[in-house]
């Protein structure tokens, strides 16, 4: 699993909006391993914070800065080479 692969460099947090509170944290435990924390944005603070019209988007922020963000699903081996550009910028 890429946050396990990753754990020691980087936060991963998964965010859900527009969902059940119960119904997200069971699809959490289906899908996220220990290293992965998640939680529900209901009020949908951090969605508008960093400009995210929906789901399913990812940002990778470092340092407090966008590094990177896109807009729907990816393969594992992109996403390990974006992941590996942001760890370049520490």
């Amino acid at each position: 699993m890429v946050a396990t692969d990753y754990q020691d460099d980087f936060e991963f947090l998964a965010i859900a909006w527009k969902s059940d509170p119960d119904k997200a944290r069971q699809r959490a435990k289906e899908l996220f391993s220990r290293n992965l924390r998640w939680g529900l944005d209901e009020s949908e603070d951090v969605f508008r914070a960093y400009g995210i019209p929906g789901q399913p988007a990812s940002v990778i922020v470092v340092k407090g800065v966008i590094v990177d963000q896109w807009f729907g699903a990816i393969g594992e081996e992109d996403l390990r080479l974006r992941l590996d550009a942001a760890l370049a910028l520490t």
